[in-house]
């Protein structure tokens, strides 16, 4: 039996050094706010249920028949049959022509990215990923030990990406392009000459296009295409989920649709062979799929409504504190504006202090890859749009005193 002073901390993986999730990690400091008794109002998290928006009753009864019926056990790795083929079956009508064979259900878009950066990458590659970007995929890169190489996009521009830039960035180990339409955590849609020139990249130097289609219900002009519609054989890997323009993000069920061109075979078959080793997504969820992709979705035009007009709220407040700009989102319930730190003052810092000082709770866009002394920081605007306009109200209040404070 060891005696305690033989007994030796137990060493941790390297990989967990490099491993960071700021969208997460924060909380713990909205956490130790809390429990000084100061009320935490928490727009770190894009979860439409936790602002109140429900999640359609046809979908739950899906999954609580499913529970019913027995349909409790293990399931196929790539996910039951009816909701592959559902799948396929709604990427047909978007113009994009699949096999419920490539198609794979995941526990979430989370997942699809980990096991797609895990079927392409190996240790040492590279991947293009956009600044700022969703902070889950360097989380993963940095797992596995590939290296982000962060391409630029332009807030003068609507945040559209630098196609010269990303080219420059390109290399003999770049593996794969990460292309997020409609964007977390901007808000910005790409035109059609963006998405061909981003197709046209990848086509060039063999890269196959991971494309982060979760918001693409919530364009607030409409639905956003498939990327590939522009280019049915390009080696795109399509993700999506239920969780945000399905509103159900805790059930923890996505889909990834790898294109018919048979460059992306071996791929397919690398994704299935990972998928086996976790056994399967969430069951009686999976069964949702379907009543989601073929049943009433009214429900997402007026979601679509209620976000544009908090869209347009947060812009304009936003833009009225002195010190603050921020591009108007055209998608989504992200937003990503930018405040003029004082000189030696961090993105990290302005954040935290506004946290301590109001409750509010954003995330520094340094998490999303970001250089820390921009000030950029991430806004969910999920909130009814009474509550927004005070969390505004407070923002201007502590900005403006942050600013003169550092004067």
């Amino acid at each position: 039996m060891p005696t305690s002073k033989m007994a030796r901390p137990i060493p941790v993986a390297a990989r967990v050094r490099r491993f960071s999730y700021a969208i997460r990690n924060i909380v713990a400091e909205a956490q130790a706010v809390e429990a000084s008794g100061l009320r935490v109002r928490y727009l770190n998290i894009g979860d439409p249920v936790a602002f109140g928006f429900q999640t359609p009753p046809h979908l739950i009864e899906a999954a609580q028949r499913a529970m019913r019926d027995g349909h409790n056990g293990y399931l196929p790795s790539p996910g039951i049959p009816e909701a592959r083929e559902a799948v396929a079956a709604d990427c047909a009508r978007g113009g994009v022509s699949v096999s419920a064979d490539r198609v794979l259900i995941t526990t979430g878009t989370s997942e699809g990215i980990d096991i797609a950066l895990n079927a392409l990458v190996n240790e040492g590659d590279d991947v293009l990923v956009p600044t700022p970007t969703y902070p889950m995929y360097t989380a993963v890169l940095a797992k596995v030990n590939a290296r982000p190489r962060y391409y630029r996009t332009d807030p003068a521009r609507g945040w559209l990406p630098d196609i010269e830039h990303l080219r420059s960035l390109v290399t003999p180990r770049t593996r794969v392009l990460v292309v997020i339409d409609p964007n977390n955590p901007t808000g910005a849609v790409y035109p059609a000459s963006i998405r061909r020139a981003l197709i046209d990249v990848a086509e060039q130097h063999g890269l196959t296009i991971l494309a982060d289609e979760v918001y693409a219900e919530l364009g607030f002009e409409g639905a956003v295409p498939l990327l590939a519609t522009l280019e049915p054989d390009a080696p795109i890997i399509s993700l999506s989920s239920l969780s945000k323009a399905y509103l159900a993000p805790g059930w923890r069920t996505g889909w990834m649709v790898v294109g018919a061109t048979p460059r992306l075979d071996g791929v397919l078959a690398a994704v299935k062979k990972l998928a086996d080793g976790r056994l399967c997504s969430p069951g009686p969820m999976q069964y949702a799929v379907t009543a989601a992709l073929t049943g009433d979705r009214s429900y997402q035009a007026v979601f679509r409504r209620a976000l544009a007009d908090r869209a347009r709220i947060t812009a304009q407040a936003l833009n009225a504190i002195p010190g603050m700009r921020c591009v108007p989102p055209r998608a989504a319930f992200y937003a990503m504006p930018f405040v003029s730190l004082p000189p030696g003052r961090t993105d990290e810092d302005y954040v935290l202090a506004l946290l301590r000082a109001t409750g509010i709770l954003c995330v520094y866009g340094s998490g999303f890859g970001m250089p820390a002394e921009q000030g950029t920081f991430r806004i969910v605007f999920l909130a009814d749009p009474a509550e927004l306009s005070k969390i505004y109200a407070d923002i201007g209040a502590f900005t403006r005193d942050y600013l003169e404070r550092a004067g």
